[in-house]
C-alpha cells in the first residue's frame, strides 16, 4: 500500500488475490493489482515490465501495466513490487476452442516482438541445478532425484535434436496465469518468458488444447509435457518452495511423467 501511495495511487484496502511465491493485492478505490516479490528477485520482476509493454504493442492478449503508474520495479523494504491493470474475472470457464485461440493470438504477437529472453533449455538447467544441490531440495528421495534428474537431461535432448522453429514463448500459459475478462482471455504471470518450441507452451495448458491449435507436433508435445512434468515436480521440492499443496502436486506430477515414459517407451537410462 505504501509502494502503491508514492507512486500516486490512493489507497485505503488491499487484499490479496494469490499468494504463492509471489503475492498478487488488489488495492483499492485505486483499482490496481499490485505484484510482491522479494528484492532478492528484482530482475525477475524488470523482465516481466520489460516484457508487458511489447507485448500490448503486438497487440497480444496479455496482461498490461497500469498506465497510471510509472512503468517500473517499485522497491520497499526488501520487496520488489509492480503495478498492474486489474481486472474483473468473469465467473464461466474458457472453452478450449477460445483458450487456443487466445494462444494462438499470444504466439503470433510474441513473434514480433524483439526481445532477450531465456531458452527454454536454462530453466531445465535451473532444475538441474535445484537437484544436484541437496541443500535446496533436502526432502527429494534419492530414486526420485535420479529419474527427475535423467529425465529432463534425456528430454531436453530429444527435443532440440529435433531442430524445430522455436520463438518467444509465455513459458507457463496455464489455466492459473490465463484471466477471462469482459475484454477476452487475457495472460498474466509474464515472468517465464522464454524460447523456445510452441509445444513448450501448449503442455502447460489442458490437454484438451492441443486439439485445437492447428499445425502441433504430437511427437514434440509428448516430450515437452515429460520435461514439464520433471521441471514443476523439481520446483515443488524446493525447500523455499510456497505453492499451496506443492508436495501433494509433485507426487501427482511424477507419477504422470513415470506413466508417460511407460506408455511411450522412453528410455531415460535410470
Amino acid at each position: 500500500m505504501a509502494a502503491a501511495s508514492v507512486a500516486g495511487l490512493s489507497v485505503d484496502d488491499a487484499t490479496v488475490i494469490h499468494a504463492s511465491n509471489r503475492i498478487a493485492v488488489r488495492l483499492l478505490p485505486a483499482d490496481v493489482l499490485v505484484r510482491v516479490a522479494y528484492e532478492e528477485h528484482r530482475s525477475v520482476a524488470d523482465f516481466e515490465v520489460e516484457v508487458a509493454p511489447r507485448l500490448a504493442e503486438a497487440g497480444s492478449p496479455a496482461g498490461t501495466l497500469d498506465p497510471r503508474v510509472e512503468p517500473r520495479v517499485y522497491l520497499r523494504d526488501g520487496f520488489a513490487v509492480t503495478h498492474w491493470t486489474y481486472y474483473e474475472p468473469l465467473p464461466s470457464e474458457i472453452a478450449p476452442p477460445a483458450y487456443a485461440q487466445a494462444l494462438l493470438r499470444l504466439h503470433a504477437g510474441m513473434r514480433k516482438v524483439e526481445l532477450k529472453a531465456p531458452h527454454f533449455t536454462d530453466r531445465v538447467a535451473e532444475a538441474r541445478s535445484s537437484l544436484a544441490d541437496r541443500a535446496l531440495t533436502p526432502d527429494l528421495g534419492h530414486a526420485d532425484r535420479e529419474i527427475l534428474d535423467a529425465t529432463l537431461e534425456t528430454m531436453t535432448a530429444a527435443i532440440t535434436e529435433r531442430g524445430a522453429e522455436e520463438q518467444l514463448l509465455h513459458g507457463e500459459p496455464h489455466v492459473g496465469n490465463l484471466l477471462h475478462t469482459a475484454l477476452g482471455p487475457l495472460f498474466v504471470d509474464l515472468q517465464t518468458c522464454c524460447r523456445g518450441p510452441v509445444e513448450f507452451d501448449l503442455v502447460h495448458a489442458p490437454g484438451e488444447i492441443c486439439e485445437h491449435y492447428p499445425g502441433a507436433d504430437e511427437e514434440l508435445l509428448v516430450e515437452c509435457r515429460i520435461l514439464m512434468l520433471a521441471m514443476v515436480t523439481t520446483w515443488r521440492w524446493d525447500r523455499d518452495d510456497q505453492l499451496p499443496n506443492g508436495r501433494q502436486r509433485a507426487a501427482e506430477w511424477i507419477s504422470e511423467m513415470r506413466m508417460l515414459l511407460d506408455r511411450h517407451g522412453l528410455d531415460v537410462g535410470c
